[in-house]
């Protein structure tokens, strides 16, 4: 773990699996990742790997490149 105690409030951190959501191009994409969440403020700190991650799939939904992707809903 990154941290023992949340750098903004000095909360106990834990490891858990959380849902992030990456917005692009009028696109909107949820994730499960591995997070280190503050137990007080829910802060959440994310590897580089994740924030990587994170960008690639914002760079697709931002070019329209979204059959790599499980659509879950529309707008009518």
């Amino acid at each position: 773990m990154p941290f023992e105690k949340c750098p903004v409030c000095g909360g106990e951190m834990v490891e858990k699996e959380v849902t992030e959501v990456v917005r692009g191009g009028g696109h909107t994409a949820t994730v499960k990742v591995n997070a280190t969440v503050c137990q007080r403020g829910g802060e959440r700190y994310f590897p580089l790997e994740t924030v990587r991650l994170f960008e690639t799939i914002k760079t697709k939904l931002e070019r329209q490149e979204t059959e790599d992707f499980k659509p879950t809903g529309r707008y009518a």
